[in-house]
């Protein structure tokens, strides 16, 4: 990225430095070739879409990739939320900083998992990114081209809320995308914005390859009663109107939810919260397999 943000017109970026975090330039949407030979190792790549945010987008995402990792596959983790990121969050990886060799960005790796986010890049945990749109899709193609992602089963990319910039720019340059995972709460609220992330994607072109049902109810660690409070069954509803595959509910956890906040990743999660993510990450492996066998 340069000095002065072209895209911005007052010429800031970040809130402390008053420049971005990288070399980025205004990505060109016509010339995706290094893109495509970057990436040419990664076998799926899926993108993790929400129609709104506090849905717990991120914490799906960063759930799947590890227990992907947790299951054997070489994983990578990106997160394109340029102006809210949370996975290093998630992961207590505030302070670490990627690595660069031959002009290539290496990830930041906690255990088998690597993982890239613009947070690696800002000086303090605290600075904001003022970009406009353009400058957010040449961070995204730099993340994409850049990175030394290497040999992988699977990229999982977290995306910001919305049909905006960043999820557009992620499904226009990813070559041979598998698809998307689409995440809701329950709630009437939240599954309406359901509807325009699919439509979001079949205007793109792009696969869909099922909705999870976030937040879908809670159980009481201590009488193991399951209380709905945002109701439950509306992802499930959705994705029959929609007709797209249902991957799963995921109950609230108190554990997983403290462990995630206090930048443990997934060390709290338990053995009936590791069964809700093996079950839907089965049922997403079996979809990418339906989809490769119908093409």
């Amino acid at each position: 990225m340069s000095e002065e943000c072209k895209a911005c017109s007052s010429r800031t970026c970040s809130s402390a430095e008053k420049k971005p975090p990288m070399n980025a330039v205004p990505a060109n949407h016509d010339d995706n070739s290094g893109v495509g030979k970057a990436m040419s190792g990664i076998r799926h790549k899926i993108v993790v879409l929400s129609g709104k945010g506090g849905v717990g987008k991120s914490t799906v995402a960063a759930a799947l990739a590890w227990r992907f990792s947790a299951n054997g596959h070489k994983v990578g983790l990106l997160d394109t939320d340029i102006h809210g990121p949370s996975i290093p969050v998630i992961f207590g990886l505030h302070d670490e900083k990627p690595a660069f060799e031959n002009e290539r960005i290496i990830p930041v790796e906690i255990g088998d998992l690597k993982i890239i986010s613009t947070a690696f890049f800002l000086k303090s945990r605290t600075d904001s990114v003022i970009w406009r749109g353009p400058m957010k899709a040449g961070i995204i193609k730099q993340f994409l081209q850049d990175v030394e992602w290497g040999e992988l089963d699977y990229l999982i990319i977290d995306s910001p809320p919305g049909t905006g910039d960043e999820p557009l720019s992620v499904c226009q340059m990813i070559p041979d995308a598998d698809g998307a995972v689409v995440v809701t709460t329950p709630q009437n609220l939240s599954t309406a914005d359901v509807h325009r992330s699919i439509d979001f994607c079949r205007k793109l072109k792009f696969p869909i390859l099922g909705i999870v049902e976030n937040m879908s109810g809670f159980i009481c660690p201590h009488c193991g009663k399951n209380t709905e409070i945002f109701k439950t069954g509306g992802g499930r509803r959705m994705a029959e109107l929609e007709t797209v595959p249902f991957l799963g509910a995921i109950p609230m956890n108190l554990s997983l939810m403290a462990s995630c906040d206090d930048g443990r990743g997934f060390a709290g999660m338990g053995a009936d919260a590791a069964g809700v993510f093996d079950e839907i990450m089965g049922n997403l492996e079996k979809n990418i397999q339906k989809r490769r066998q119908q093409k």
